[in-house]
């Protein structure tokens, strides 16, 4: 019998934790979010917030960039390429695992 590989494999570690794997949901969608409006969406502190938007950044899988709208600095966060290719794998994996083994359902 042939050893295969199961999805599971191909699961993004980093997207194993259900707040990163909701921010980079949320963000998936759209070009950027302002802080404020992922902490809200997600019903999070700005402490739990942050601290998992920097690990999603170390891992290169989100982009923080700061501006300023008059003399409010403004925080966005973006998914870019590879963050979306992450996500993208990470989805396609789980769609795998959940339709179950070739043949379990004999």
């Amino acid at each position: 019998m042939a050893i295969v590989e199961h999805p599971r494999t191909r699961l993004v570690e980093q997207l194993n934790n259900p707040v990163r794997f909701s921010i980079v949901a949320a963000l998936a969608p759209v070009d950027r979010l302002a802080f404020r409006d992922l902490r809200d969406a997600l019903g999070l502190t700005d402490s739990a917030l942050s601290k998992q938007i920097s690990a999603l950044e170390e891992a290169g899988l989100v982009k923080v960039s700061k501006s300023f709208v008059g003399k409010k600095p403004i925080t966005h966060v973006a998914l870019p390429a590879a963050g979306l290719a992450a996500w993208e794998q990470h989805l396609a994996a789980l769609r795998a695992i959940a339709a179950g083994l070739p043949g379990s359902a004999d």
